[in-house]
């Protein structure tokens, strides 16, 4: 009895989840022991998805094939950052109870492209469009930490204090954003202004690149160390969420 196609197409996402920025080629056999697909099922499948061009082929290397990226073009542009980022943020705002907002580099600095504001009463004000610099803050930790290009630009600027906790030395911002690529997230509690805590993740395009911060932020009153630390679960899943959205990688 044939295959049915729901089942079939299964296998063939498990055949294309087995190529990865870190690992783009792959054998027969690789990705039979990626898979766990019987042997014969792989070479079936293998030999389908290269004849339709979802896989090139060069001997017993597979890659993914040029049509795929044919298909992708529309499928990226047409959903744009911003697009996706509202029910993202609605649901870790309501998870978290915090305001929850999403920043990108923009000339030097960091701009908020979209809120999502806590419902409590006393919060700290953010909205769209507001700019602000990259060394201070979680948002701006991930930023730099994800982007090696724009952290030697900041570092090689004036790093201002604007309160006691804010970091002005050139080699400690590099050393706190390898820490926070090491760990793949930040939490800053009065960086930016004193008694406010934010936690961020980073979000990937296609090519890996970091193109954006999702942060949860409020008062310190309500986010001392431990409470941000018992956020990062929901603000790394909102990211990979707006990631895969996305159609985007992390970085191997």
């Amino acid at each position: 009895m044939a295959e049915q196609p729901l089942l079939v197409l299964g296998k063939i996402r498990t055949i294309l989840d087995a190529f990865t920025l870190a690992a783009p080629v792959q054998t027969a056999a690789q990705i039979r022991q990626a898979t766990g697909l019987p042997s014969s099922t792989a070479h079936r499948l293998l030999g389908n998805l290269v004849e339709h061009g979802f896989l090139d082929r060069d001997g017993d290397a597979f890659r993914i094939g040029a049509r795929m990226a044919y298909w992708a073009g529309p499928a990226t542009r047409a959903r744009d950052l911003v697009d996706l980022l509202a029910p993202q943020l609605e649901a870790l705002r309501d998870a978290t109870g915090e305001t929850a907002c999403c920043f990108r580099a923009e000339q030097g600095s960091r701009v908020c492209i979209a809120v999502a504001e806590t419902r409590h009463g006393l919060k700290r004000d953010m909205y769209v469009g507001r700019i602000q610099p990259l060394h201070v803050g979680s948002a701006g930790r991930v930023l730099l930490a994800w982007d090696e290009a724009l952290l030697d630009e900041v570092a090689a600027g004036p790093l201002p204090a604007l309160t006691d906790a804010t970091i002005t030395d050139a080699r400690a911002l590099r050393e706190a954003a390898a820490a926070t690529r090491a760990q793949g997230y930040a939490i800053t509690i009065g960086e930016r202004v004193e008694a406010a805590s934010g936690v961020s993740a980073p979000v990937f395009d296609a090519h890996a690149q970091v193109v954006g911060a999702i942060t949860v932020m409020g008062p310190t009153l309500r986010m001392p160390l431990e409470v941000c630390a018992s956020m990062v679960d929901a603000v790394v899943d909102a990211a990979a969420g707006v990631t895969a959205s996305l159609g985007g990688r992390t970085p191997a």
